[in-house]
């Protein structure tokens, strides 16, 4: 009864294991926020397989936009690129501040859907 016991037990560690480590944040998108001078709340962490199967996004550039002389180019994505390489801190022109080109794109797509986090707390968990 002991032997039996002791198995049980270590059959149970080895699914806690494999269940917490299936959703470990290896596997999230973190939304740096470290090109914010002033930080106001913590990244946004999400797993970006999950979120575009969800959401049904097909093309990366509904997310990941290029734009050439203000114009958005269709067929070209910048997912290789930091948000920060277009978007700075404040707004330049026609060109979104850093945090209103996240806020547009992300919120605005959930609100949009009627789908997904608006409340600051639902993307910005501590």
């Amino acid at each position: 009864m002991k032997k039996k016991g002791f198995y049980i037990i270590v059959m149970m560690a080895l699914f806690s294991w494999a269940w917490v480590t299936s959703y470990s944040d290896e596997e999230k998108t973190r939304i740096d926020n470290e090109d914010f001078e002033n930080p106001r709340r913590v990244a946004s962490v999400y797993d970006h397989d999950e979120h575009q199967e969800v959401s049904e996004v097909e093309e990366c550039n509904v997310c990941h936009h290029l734009f050439e002389d203000g114009k958005k180019v269709e067929d070209e994505t910048s997912e290789d690129q930091r948000c920060v390489e277009c978007h700075e801190e404040k707004s330049s022109g026609d060109i979104l501040a850093l945090r209103k080109a996240y806020h547009t794109r992300c919120k605005g797509c959930h609100m949009e859907k009627k789908a997904g986090p608006i409340l600051c707390g639902e993307c910005h968990q501590r």
